[in-house]
């Protein structure tokens, strides 16, 4: 999708609040030139330069467009007349002081109600960006945050979407109300004075050029300063979840030096954008300045030698023609500040519009339970031909079995259970879920399948009912309670200060390891799923946390079919059945007793663990 159409389409449910506004500002720019057009009747009461008209004789239109403008002059200095004759020029020049300071009043008022009305249409347009960009982030694969950094993702939400505000948002006040005023403007200038209006249009094709330039530079520059700020937010992501080893390696130095380079390469573009943005306002003031003294000369030639020009139609001349100069710099900033957000809506734009890889077929298969087995059938996963991570993979898990995965780091273990989670999707082959392929399942529906528990326990800033509710959103509070003594989490969350409504922190770190993977492992049971993955999920603990974790997933798998991954391999050897890999391969398959007494691989991994 294109970005003004990405803009467009997010648009049409707030698209109320810009008619409105551009209603609004419609009547602004109408009382604009309502307003300063009266002052053309008062200055010339004070010069006395009205000419008096013949009331006797009513102003008839002609009905022709063209004679229009003529006609309403007409009609204004007939009534004018009128009122003088009545009562006098003095009471004449109050009524139009009154009528004009009215005009100027409902003026702004108008200005400020447009300006408000889009505020809603502003602020509407970037909360529902945030919000599909956020949906987006939920529905990703896995494999974009392995090669995204998360603090540049943080960037993108807030400061990229925060410029898409301020620098598309934020200038369509400018946008939509500058062309209108300068067009009507320039159509009053013309019926003043055609000559001195022509003369004057010189100055706007160097106005755009100079629009032109500044914008494309503009772009170039903030789409370095926004890449910038997104490594200096993954910087910063990395220093608060590293401290402790950043502290015990005296990695100070060494962090505050990227961090001051990141910093100096960002303050280095933030300041050329800053620097060409603030250039265009200038420079076309600059132009317009030096227009204006051009028509003051023009204008004097025809007032003090030619006498074609009346002093006072003359100063209306440049008061209206400074009604143009204020919305011609507004606008040139706007298109400024749009490039500059436009650099920041082309990388909102590079995540909503990325390819999400694992994905539902047109007419999805729902699923609601596991009745006979799963099956990986010929799997292979690569990320190309020189990095193969399985090659002509082959298990059956029957129902209600579980089955381990041994082997050394990076022999493929938890490739496949990123697999069977469907964080991926297969290179070759297909997993088959009762004979159906998971590719063809409701994805939803077939996640509802599956629990799991990783070595690194993902806890969220809430409190421990709410992670363990997670499981099941809609559990009473008996079930999460009955889930967390399965998990021998019950007791240690009965001594918190306020027991299952304790907050646990920021990635749960007021918990120990074996508190945290116990909860995660309670979340697992409330959830109660047919398949359970568990990732060494004990290898991180110690002895004695490990003990009660242990315990507690044994309880969780009884009768349910289960894939465990295992470090220890003192955990598995109650599984039905354990499979050893090695680069990407089985080697080994079979009971613990058999493998054991075979004397190959598995034999030798038990025996490095001193377990026999």
């Amino acid at each position: 999708m294109k970005p003004f159409q990405r803009i467009l389409f997010f648009a049409k449910p707030h698209q109320k609040y810009l008619f409105a506004s551009m209603f609004c500002n419609i009547m602004y720019s109408l009382l604009n030139i309502f307003s300063v057009a009266t002052m053309l009747p008062i200055l010339g009461l004070m010069f006395g330069t009205v000419e008096k008209v013949d009331t006797s004789k009513v102003p008839v239109y002609s009905g022709r467009i063209v004679d229009f403008f003529g006609y309403a002059k007409d009609w204004a200095y007939y009534s004018i007349q009128l009122k003088i004759d009545q009562h006098g020029a003095v009471q004449v020049l109050a009524l139009l002081c009154g009528i004009t300071a009215a005009a100027f009043l409902l003026r702004n008022a108008f200005r400020y109600l447009g300006a408000y009305l889009l505020v809603n249409y502003r602020v509407g347009i970037t909360k529902d960006l945030r919000t599909a960009m956020y949906d987006k982030f939920l529905k990703l694969p896995v494999s974009f945050f392995t090669e995204k950094r998360k603090g540049d993702m943080m960037s993108r939400i807030s400061n990229d979407i925060g410029g898409v505000e301020g620098g598309i948002m934020g200038s369509l006040v400018d946008v939509i109300n500058s062309p209108f005023m300068i067009i009507t403007s320039l159509i009053t200038l013309f019926i003043l004075s055609p000559q001195l209006t022509l003369f004057s249009l010189l100055v706007f094709p160097v106005m755009g050029w100079l629009i032109s330039w500044v914008g494309k530079s503009l772009k170039r520059q903030a789409t370095a300063a926004q890449e910038e700020l997104g490594n200096l937010f993954s910087l910063v992501d990395e220093t608060l979840k590293s401290s402790k080893v950043i502290k015990i390696f005296n990695a100070d130095k060494i962090l505050k030096n990227r961090f001051n380079t990141t910093t100096d390469n960002w303050q280095k573009y933030a300041i050329g954008m800053s620097r060409r943005r603030e250039m265009a306002s200038p420079m076309s003031e600059f132009l317009g300045s030096v227009t204006i003294l051009i028509i003051t000369w023009f204008a004097g030639v025809q007032i003090l030698t030619e006498q074609t020009m009346e002093p006072e139609t003359f100063l209306v001349f440049i008061g209206m023609f400074f009604q143009i100069l204020d919305p011609a710099k507004k606008l040139s900033s706007a298109i400024s500040n749009i490039q500059g957000g436009m650099a920041s809506l082309d990388r909102v734009s590079e995540v909503l519009d990325y390819d999400l890889k694992v994905d539902e077929i047109e007419n999805p298969i729902p699923i609601s339970t596991l009745k006979n087995q799963i099956e990986f059938k010929n799997i292979g996963f690569f990320y190309d031909m020189d990095n193969v991570i399985l090659k002509n993979f082959n298990l059956t898990i029957p129902k209600g079995k579980t089955i381990a995965l041994v082997g050394q780091s990076g022999s493929g273990k938890t490739t496949i259970a990123n697999l069977l989670a469907r964080f991926y999707d297969v290179s070759e082959g297909e997993i088959l879920v009762d004979g159906e392929n998971v590719k063809n399942l409701k994805v939803p529906d077939y996640r509802h399948l599956l629990g799991m528990v990783t070595q690194e326990s993902v806890l969220f800033n809430d409190s421990v009912f709410n992670n363990i509710l997670m499981g099941k959103p809609d559990a009473t509070e008996e079930e999460v309670i009955a889930a967390a003594k399965i998990a021998n989490a019950h007791e240690f969350i009965d001594h918190l200060p306020e027991k299952y409504y304790t907050n646990i922190g920021d990635d749960g770190n007021k918990l120990s390891g074996g508190q945290k993977q116990r909860v995660s492992i309670a979340r697992a049971v409330l959830k109660n799923p047919p398949i359970m993955i568990l990732d060494e999920a004990t290898s991180a603990l110690d002895t004695e946390s490990e003990r009660f974790v242990q315990d507690a997933l044994e309880r969780m798998m009884e009768n349910r079919t289960s894939l465990v991954i295992a470090h220890r391999l003192s955990t598995i050897q109650k599984a039905d059945w354990i499979v050893v890999m090695e680069r990407g391969i089985i080697v080994e398959q079979g009971t613990h007793q058999d493998l054991y007494e075979k004397n190959g691989i598995y034999r030798k991994l038990v025996d490095l663990q001193n377990f026999g």
